[in-house]
């Protein structure tokens, strides 16, 4: 019988196809695990406007862990935690991407910012995280190299060829301790599923990390488990085999 109270989600490469859609199959089995008490998370790199229609299409009834968990939200879109970054830093980390002509996209409360666009001003928002895109390996390596110089933040992906940076310590197993304490469960009690570097520390941390069989290596090589693609029902395998009783 499965101990897991709570499963954890990434979206992106994990919970959704390629098509960017959630299967009928996988859709079927994480309304199983609901009927049987299992508190089911969305845990990504997106921001809140990105997730509610999936949450809804899933009929989840608690949590959404947002932009790499510098958000914690109810389904009904009640705030719990925010870890914004200091705004004169996300100007830093801006430039830093200007200078090299990068793809970048800023991500505010309210509102993102893309294509190499910026605020006029950025001390009139608050800060959730700054992404850099599609990058070379030599580019990756440069901007890795650069950001050492910066203090209290923290450094993922969400893919091979980009960079995301939240603020330190903010990260989605952060945000799932969180969740488990108001919930009175512990980490030993989590799921999580991911694929990319922002999805490290929650599999490292729950009690079944999982990874799909399309995640980065270093996912692959810290998952307890390797479950099927991301097209091929991943998700609903991993919760069928680990969490279904």
């Amino acid at each position: 019988m499965s101990k897991t109270k709570l499963i954890a989600l990434d979206m992106d490469g994990t919970l959704l196809n390629d098509d960017g859609v959630v299967t009928s199959y996988t859709h079927d089995v994480i309304q199983q695990a609901l009927k049987q008490g299992v508190e089911v998370v969305l845990s990504t790199g997106r921001p809140l406007s990105l997730c509610t229609t999936f949450s809804e299409e899933l009929n989840l009834p608690s949590y959404i862990i947002t932009s790499n968990g510098a958000e914690i939200w109810t389904v009904e879109h009640e705030l719990i935690e925010r870890h914004p970054i200091e705004s004169k830093k996300i100007e830093a980390l801006w430039q830093l991407g200007n200078e090299r002509n990068l793809h970048m996209w800023l991500v505010a409360t309210d509102q993102i910012f893309g294509n190499a666009g910026r605020p006029k001003n950025f001390a009139d928002h608050e800060w959730l995280k700054i992404g850099y895109g599609n990058l070379t390996e030599q580019t990756k390596a440069e901007m890795l190299h650069e950001l050492k110089g910066f203090k209290n933040i923290e450094i993922t992906n969400s893919s091979l060829t980009n960079i995301e940076v939240n603020k330190s310590g903010i990260n989605k197993a952060y945000a799932i301790e969180t969740i488990c304490k108001r919930m009175n469960i512990t980490m030993d009690e989590v799921m999580a599923v991911g694929d990319s570097l922002n999805d490290l520390k929650m599999i490292e941390r729950a009690g079944i990390g999982v990874a799909v069989k399309n995640a980065q290596q270093l996912i692959i090589e810290s998952a307890d488990f390797i479950t099927d693609s991301n097209n091929e029902n991943g998700v609903a395998k991993a919760i069928e085999r680990y969490v279904l009783r």
